[in-house]
C-alpha cells in the first residue's frame, strides 16, 4: 500500500483584509466578502517565493520522520509560480534538504493541480520499486492584476507530502482523473498576470471537471459521499467548494473544516492540500477522506484516503499556527508582490 508518511505546511504570516483592498477601489467590502466568502488572505513576504515556502513545508514534513534521505529518489515540485522560467526548482529544493544526488527530479505544471498530478506520478514510481520514498511539494505565490477578482483571492502557501509504503499516516486507496482542453484561466509567455474567463471558469470548467472526476472515483470504489468523514475540494473562492460538494452529495459538515480559503485565500497548487492539512488536525483513525483538486486548462484529480493510527504521532497544529499573523496595508501588499 502506497500512501502519505508525513506532511508539512507553510503559510506566510502576512495577511491583507478584504476591506483593505475593496476600500482602495471604492467597493463595498461587505458585498465583496459576501460574494467570495473570503475575509482575508495570506501574503508571501518580499523575500519569499514558491521555492522558499516549499523548503519550509518540506523541512516540516521531513522533521517528523527518521528517513534515510538517500532513499528519497523522487522529488517533484508543483507550482504555477515557478521562480525560474528555465531552471528547475525541484533540484534546488532537494539540494537545500540534503537529499543525495541519485534521484529523479522535475517540476510539474497544470495550474492549481500540479501537485496532485505529481502525487499520482510519484505513487506509481514507488509501486514500481524505483524508490522507497517520494517528496512532493505544492507551492505558490499567487497574484492577480490590480482591480481584478484575483486580487481578493490569490494567496501564498505551501504543502509538502512524503509518500512511501511503510509507517503511513494516510493510505491512498484509489484515485481518478478527468481532463479536457478548456482554457478558463491562462498566462502567456512574457505576460506577468494571468487572465481568466470570468463566469466561464465556473460551470463548464471547475464544476464540470470536479463532478466528473469525483463521480468516476465514487463509481470505481463503490463508495458514497456519506461514507466519508471529510470532503476536501479545490478552493478558488469560498462559494465554489460548498456548491460542488453539495451537488455531489456531501454535507456542509463534511467540508467545513477544509475551507481554509475563507481566511487564507486560494493558494493555488497548495489549495486542496491546505484543506487536507486542516482536516488532519481533527481526523481520527479509520476516517475516510475524499480530496479533489482542480487545475484550469482543465482537469481534476480525486483521491480516497484512509487515516491510520500513525497520524496521532505526526499530527500538526494547523489553526494555532496560522493564527500567527500580521496585517499589512495595501501599499505594503503591492511592495511584497513587487508591483511597485
Amino acid at each position: 500500500m502506497v500512501g502519505i508518511v508525513s506532511y508539512g505546511f507553510y503559510v506566510p504570516k502576512y495577511r491583507i483584509r478584504t476591506e483593505e483592498i475593496a476600500n482602495v477601489w471604492g467597493k463595498n467590502p461587505e458585498d465583496v466578502k459576501k460574494s467570495l466568502l473570503i475575509t482575508e488572505k495570506a501574503i508571501a513576504g518580499v523575500d519569499e517565493d514558491s521555492l522558499t515556502m516549499a523548503f519550509e513545508s518540506a523541512s516540516s514534513a521531513l522533521s517528523d520522520v527518521k528517513v534515510d534521505r538517500n532513499k528519497i529518489k523522487v522529488v517533484l515540485f508543483g507550482s504555477e509560480t515557478h521562480p525560474y522560467a528555465v531552471n528547475p526548482a525541484s533540484t534546488i529544493l532537494a539540494e537545500f534538504l540534503g537529499i543525495e544526488k541519485n534521484y529523479l527530479a522535475y517540476d510539474t505544471e497544470f495550474a492549481c493541480k500540479a501537485a496532485t498530478g505529481a502525487i499520482i506520478s510519484a505513487q506509481a514510481l514507488i509501486k514500481s520499486g524505483y524508490s522507497d520514498y517520494a517528496l512532493i511539494s505544492g507551492s505558490d505565490k499567487g497574484m492577480g492584476k490590480t482591480h481584478d477578482t484575483l486580487e481578493y483571492t490569490a494567496s501564498s502557501g505551501s504543502v509538502s507530502l512524503l509518500l512511501g509504503k511503510d509507517d503511513l499516516i494516510l493510505e491512498l486507496l484509489d484515485f481518478e482523473s478527468f481532463s479536457s482542453d478548456t482554457p478558463d484561466f491562462w498566462r502567456r509567455e512574457g505576460i506577468r498576470y494571468p487572465s481568466h474567463g470570468g463566469r466561464f471558469s465556473g460551470k463548464p470548467s471547475y464544476f464540470y471537471h470536479i463532478e466528473e472526476s469525483s463521480k468516476s472515483l465514487l463509481k470505481k470504489t463503490g463508495l458514497k459521499p456519506e461514507d466519508f468523514a471529510y470532503g476536501v475540494f479545490h478552493m478558488p473562492n469560498g462559494k465554489f467548494p460548498v456548491q460542488v460538494a453539495k451537488s455531489l452529495g456531501f454535507s456542509f459538515g463534511q467540508i467545513k473544516d477544509s475551507l481554509t480559503v475563507n481566511y487564507l485565500g486560494n493558494s493555488y497548487t497548495a489549495s486542496a492540500l491546505m484543506g487536507l492539512t486542516a482536516v488532519l488536525e481533527k481526523a481520527k483513525t479509520g476516517d475516510l477522506i475524499f480530496m479533489c483538486s482542480y487545475g484550469s486548462g482543465a482537469g481534476s484529480d480525486s483521491f480516497v484516503l484512509k487515516v491510520t493510527k500513525n497520524l496521532d504521532k505526526r499530527r500538526k497544529q494547523f489553526l494555532q499556527t496560522v493564527e500567527n499573523k500580521k496585517y499589512i496595508t495595501y501599499p505594503t501588499y503591492l511592495k511584497f508582490m513587487e508591483m511597485i
